[in-house]
């Protein structure tokens, strides 16, 4: 009898106990992890190159591993200046030639009743999404029911200001700063609570706030969305009077003594998708924070790996 070119029944048999046996085998590999990492979305300020020109500073952007340029005028720089010089389009090839958004504008001589038309440009340039920090406007060194009414009333100033914003895709973000009716944890905490637009925030800077980490980490926590902005600098031992460069320096995050780790873990909580600019103040006003453009980048990149550290010590 020939043999049928079938399997034979011994044969049948044992492939299925081994199909038996690699079900009974408990599934070892590893889960997948989908879980997407937390990222600071870096933007680069142009007030650290001082006076320094716009063909040189937007190629730095991408060295930086921002995205985005944050541009000052004077007297901290004086980029928002040459923008008129060299007239918009030409801005925008710059900009397009270098794969760099325009994503903020420091606008502290605008003030926060002055934005409608730089709103324009802002959203002519960048598109939607383009920060306009100012400061505040209000009495100052008001507590209490004080303060909230200012703030409320503050507010209700706004409204025309930030129904613009809403039009054009902008943000005006109101920095906590010293001598301004935003300035204290408890007036930081209240704007949050009465703005009620996504497109109105706060400016969030460290530098402004007692240098204790927890208190800056627990503001920021309850600010949620509405921190719209943040300045990675720290008070260190101050902008307001010359010191020795390598005093100057302590302003930088993980040069002076403020742990950026809580305000990080409050960031990486509400899943924070604005700009972080590592920052600080020259003295005099207007100068680079270093000699030379690559020495600025390079101390910029010294405090990204700071920031990255602790981000990092926060999945650990």
């Amino acid at each position: 009898m020939t043999r049928s070119s079938g399997i034979s029944r011994r044969e049948f048999n044992v492939s299925l106990l081994g199909v038996a046996a690699a079900a009974a085998v408990p599934h070892t590999l590893p889960a997948k992890n989908t879980e997407k990492r937390f990222r600071l979305n870096y933007i680069l300020s142009s007030a650290m190159f001082g006076g320094g020109k716009l063909a040189d500073i937007v190629p730095e952007v991408k060295k930086t591993d921002a995205t985005a340029i944050d541009i000052w005028p004077k007297v901290h720089g004086t980029q928002r200046e040459q923008i008129e010089e060299m007239g918009h389009d030409k801005f925008a090839a710059l900009l397009k030639q270098n794969n760099v958004k325009l994503g903020g504008i420091a606008c502290y001589r605008l003030g926060p009743f002055g934005l409608q038309k730089e709103m324009r440009f802002a959203s002519k340039i960048g598109g939607r999404g383009v920060v306009l920090v100012c400061g505040a406007r209000g009495p100052k060194d008001v507590k209490g029911d004080e303060l909230r009414a200012a703030l409320k009333k503050f507010i209700e100033q706004l409204k025309p200001h930030v129904a613009v914003a809403e039009e054009t895709g902008c943000v005006i973000a109101v920095e906590n700063h010293s001598n301004s009716l935003v300035e204290s944890p408890d007036s930081i905490r209240w704007f949050g609570e009465f703005a009620k637009s996504d497109h109105l925030g706060i400016a969030f800077a460290p530098h402004h706030l007692p240098q204790d980490s927890k208190l800056i980490g627990q503001i920021a926590d309850e600010l949620g969305p509405k921190t719209k902005f943040v300045y990675a600098q720290q008070h260190g031992m101050g902008s307001s009077k010359k010191l020795p460069k390598e005093q100057e320096m302590l302003q930088m995050p993980g040069r002076g003594p403020l742990d950026f780790t809580p305000l990080l873990a409050a960031l990486k909580k509400h899943n924070y998708q604005g700009y972080t600019e590592i920052f600080m103040h020259p003295v005099p006003r207007g100068v680079p924070i270093l000699d030379s453009t690559d020495a600025i980048t390079a101390e910029i990149n010294r405090s990204r790996k700071y920031l990255e550290k602790c981000l990092k010590s926060l999945s650990s």
